[in-house]
């Protein structure tokens, strides 16, 4: 018999709660039979949700959660106070071994607390960096730290290196990923304290493939697997990345729109134009783990739709399946040593 890979999700989390987080999980467990989901929040609600779902009854359970932490409040405190919120009790079913990942779209301060006071960090690990694939020219790249670390110390920033290479080689299957780190200029000499303190230490690990500096605008092209920074730019180029595509997308298709000339170009051209636009769909990737905690946490928008949330569960199997928390472990480990 195969075994399930267990997800806790957050029901209550998010813009759209509970509507498509409950679809979102559905979709999973239908496109999945080794995965097991367990829908946390109010059971109640919950359970009338799903009546208008079929799904395998051993594949979706409810675990009763009667507190929502709201996206307004002081992330420790809420943790500390809300002992029964859908958050906390979803992390505690990964700190205790009964989930194997725990998805949330709800706050992201609660949640990057949460997981490292609840599920705890990975011995070693100075930092759990929040780390969201982004789409490229080339395919996906990861970028670490989107959010997690405002205040990042260069030895923070190496471990980010190590721990993105591991996910990128195994969960992605990119044979010795690509790293650089984000910079104003290609030239070593260039940047803030913090990159050129890191710069150094980066050429100098044997385990990653560090390629030097990386500038924003050649982000989009793919010229690292993985890209490092501390989360105040990490969280600028994540949202400014979001945005812009939004905007390009409205605009390509009011162009279409505008003309009769162009509404028939449109109709020509809609297969192959529909297909890359998907590539370049946030959504399409799940969402972004908190690497190197003792289990997988992972943090989607908050205005995940159902596509998300479906796409960050499947996500958790191959973390699973790849060891990924192992082979962070094992390389700490062997620095350590």
């Amino acid at each position: 018999m195969q075994e399930m890979i267990k997800v806790a999700v957050d029901a209550m989390g998010g813009d759209n709660a509970p509507d498509e987080i409950i679809k979102g999980a559905v979709e999973a467990v239908s496109l999945r039979e080794d995965i097991k989901v367990f829908l946390v929040g109010k059971e109640e609600l919950i359970r009338e949700k799903l009546k208008a779902y079929s799904y395998k009854d051993e594949q979706v359970e409810i675990v009763n959660a009667t507190e929502i932490i709201e996206m307004a409040e002081p992330p420790v405190a809420a943790i500390r106070k809300k002992k029964d919120s859908s958050i906390v009790v979803g992390m505690k079913l990964v700190k205790e071994g009964k989930a194997d990942a725990f998805v949330s779209a709800g706050s992201s301060g609660a949640v990057l607390v949460g997981g490292q006071l609840l599920v705890g960090r990975i011995k070693g690990i100075e930092r759990p960096p929040l780390a969201p694939l982004i789409p490229t020219e080339k395919g996906v790249s990861l970028l670490v730290d989107c959010g997690a670390n405002v205040d990042a110390r260069p030895a923070h920033l190496v471990q980010f290196a190590k721990m993105g290479s591991i996910y990128m080689e195994h969960v992605m299957g990119v044979k010795n990923p690509k790293v650089a780190i984000v910079n104003i200029g290609a030239e070593e000499e260039k940047g803030n304290a913090l990159v050129k303190e890191t710069f150094p230490l980066l050429k100098e690990c044997e385990d990653i493939n560090f390629t030097g500096s990386i500038e924003a605008r050649e982000i989009p092209h793919g010229q690292a697997d993985v890209i490092v920074c501390e989360a105040f730019a990490g969280n600028i180029i994540l949202k400014l990345y979001e945005g812009l595509a939004a905007v390009l997308v409205s605009k390509i298709k009011e162009g279409m729109l505008s003309t009769l000339r162009s509404k028939i170009g449109a109709l020509l051209v809609k297969p192959a134009l529909k297909q890359t636009l998907k590539s370049f769909d946030v959504s399409e990737y799940g969402g972004a783990p908190l690497l190197g905690l003792n289990g997988l946490v992972v943090k989607t928008h908050g205005s995940s739709k159902a596509k998300e949330i479906r796409n960050s569960i499947i996500q958790c199997v191959t973390f699973k399946e790849q060891r990924i928390n192992d082979k962070i472990r094992e390389n700490i480990l062997r620095e350590e040593g």
